[in-house]
């Protein structure tokens, strides 16, 4: 018997954490506190591990923090869609005060953490956890001009880790903050137009005047070009600390270019299959830009 409660037990807490987990989406958490480390790296002059390890503590429980509010807030949405309606909240697996405790302690503790390194990343994170969870939420059902509302606080993680290192919002967190904000909407739009039958079913409005057509991808396209653009733009050293060498420019541009492939495709098609291309190489543009630009420092 005790044997048969121990198995239950150990059942019980793994599922909890894999609640968890999914409440928090640690997967998407991890990503923003790896952009945040290397906008860290990029701004430092000499790396500080202490603030590394406080800057990815306080990062994480940013994200998890405005990723739990955002499920409080959507749990009769998410119940409405197969991709949502086994998390814990519209599963019944936990329950929205459990949800809103974890989610209060994250923005408390990881906004206590931020203003450890400076106040000015306190500000941001604050920021990002209120426009997050009070506007571009509940936005989502409105207008699809949330997307705009929704990329501010999504690409703060990597001017974060600038601000981080120096203190200071100039010209340089302004670039950083900017190669993320445009990087967004074609990510976004080529999920919104993968989740496109799910979200209308939801009353959710994720692209580009609500229709999945070329219009949208055009300015998926649009987009793209302005966010290449940004990313090369530091190798004219107008940008402050910030600057990159030519032979890195042209790498970052055939990365850019890969994502332009992939739009045109879609243009063209206007199937599934090539939006999922779109998005996937989306995902390598952002997790390759940092790292180049990070390898490109230490050649200066």
């Amino acid at each position: 018997m005790d044997s048969v409660s121990a198995a239950e037990n150990k059942f019980s807490l793994k599922s909890t954490l894999i609640d968890f987990k999914q409440l928090t989406k640690v997967g998407l958490s991890i990503s923003v506190v790896f952009t945040s480390i290397t906008g860290y790296i990029l701004g430092a002059d000499t790396i500080d591990f202490y603030i590394i390890v406080l800057l990815a503590i306080g990062g994480y429980l940013m994200v998890g923090a405005s990723n739990a509010f955002n499920q409080v807030i959507e749990k009769d949405i998410d119940a409405l869609m197969q991709r949502t309606k086994n998390r814990p909240l519209p599963s019944g697996r936990m329950s929205v005060t459990t949800a809103l405790i974890i989610a209060i302690t994250f923005t408390i503790v990881g906004l206590g953490i931020l203003y450890s390194i400076n106040p000015k990343c306190a500000l941001f994170g604050a920021v990002s956890i209120f426009l997050y969870t009070c506007a571009y939420t509940p936005l989502k059902g409105i207008t699809p001009l949330s997307v705009f509302v929704g990329a501010i606080p999504g690409a703060i993680p990597f001017m974060l880790g600038w601000v981080a290192a120096t203190g200071k919002f100039g010209i340089e967190a302004g670039f950083l903050f900017m190669i993320q904000f445009f990087w967004q909407f074609p990510h976004f739009w080529a999920i919104g137009w993968l989740q496109f039958e799910e979200y209308n079913k939801a009353g959710l409005k994720m692209l580009p005047m609500n229709k999945k057509d070329k219009g949208a991808v055009v300015q998926a396209i649009f987009y793209t070009c302005v966010m290449l653009l940004i990313s090369i733009a530091p190798v004219l050293k107008t940008t402050g600390k910030l600057y990159i060498y030519p032979v890195t420019a042209v790498i970052v541009a055939l990365f850019g270019f890969l994502m332009l492939y992939y739009g045109i495709i879609l243009y063209k098609t206007e199937k599934n299959t090539d939006a999922r291309k779109l998005m996937l190489a989306s995902v390598f543009y952002i997790t390759a830009l940092p790292i180049i630009y990070v390898i490109d420092k230490f050649f200066h």
